[in-house]
């Protein structure tokens, strides 16, 4: 895939994570060009990957051999009429959406090579967790895609009504515990720890945790009586009549 161009319509922060994955890799496609409506935020991610130039206009950005529609639903469906005209049935386009599907965009776009990929903030270090889905006719090489992708983290197959998922579980499930991290942190660091020592100890702690919740073969019952202070335990059943009255009612609103 070094030989391929790249267009990405929408220069924000998902575009820039993929740029600065691929940098992290010394990954140099053929070409990068970017457009964006809003000419500051072009402006910024080209100052900040020289690699990249910014488009003049939607059909340049999508005269690319691979495609990324790196917006927002409400507005993919009226971009996607914009460019069907420069879109030819050799281009590869691979929305960064929930909600709009593989065959909705395939009824605006001469190409049946179309993926979804979700994408997770954890790809800025090479480490996302990327589920992907391809369109039943797609021709091109799956393969070449796979391992383009791959740059960014671990990607993987999943059937198209998955996405929508993963995007609650996955993609932005980092914002439900940075915060809390970050307090906890802070509260290290008053308790007479230095910030590292209090960021080293939550961080092996966590992926401990996880690792015997998830793989001990414990159920979870065993997996809490293993400590028997639980500071913050009476607030367990507020917590989680957040996570259900938040995420529940954001799926149904980003399905498909």
């Amino acid at each position: 895939m070094n030989n391929k161009s790249l267009g990405f319509i929408g220069a924000g922060r998902i575009t820039r994570i993929f740029l600065q994955a691929f940098e992290n890799r010394k990954f140099t496609p053929g070409k990068v060009v970017v457009y964006d409506t809003n000419d500051d935020v072009a402006d910024n991610l080209v100052s900040r990957f020289p690699v990249v130039e910014k488009a003049g206009s939607l059909e340049t950005v999508s005269d690319q051999d691979i495609v990324f529609i790196a917006l927002h639903p409400p507005v993919i469906m009226e971009t996607l009429e914009k460019i069907s005209g420069a879109i030819t049935g050799n281009t590869i386009v691979v929305s960064l959406a929930p909600k709009i599907s593989i065959e909705k965009i395939s009824g605006k776009l001469n190409t049946s090579n179309i993926a979804r990929l979700i994408p997770n903030a954890t790809s800025y270090i090479n480490e996302g967790y990327n589920p992907v889905c391809f369109a039943p006719q797609f021709k091109a090489s799956r393969q070449e895609l796979l391992e383009m992708l791959e740059i960014l983290g671990e990607t993987f197959e999943v059937p198209e009504h998955k996405l929508e998922a993963y995007a609650i579980i996955s993609a932005m499930l980092p914002t439900y515990f940075w915060f809390q991290w970050e307090t906890l942190a802070g509260l290290g660091e008053k308790m007479g720890l230095d910030r590292g020592e209090s960021e080293e100890a939550i961080y092996q702690t966590i992926i401990a945790a996880m690792n015997i919740l998830f793989k001990s073969g414990l159920d979870p019952e065993a997996v809490n009586d293993l400590i028997p202070v639980k500071p913050i335990g009476d607030h367990h059943e507020q917590i989680t009549a957040v996570y259900k009255e938040k995420l529940l009612p954001l799926f149904e609103k980003i399905k498909p």
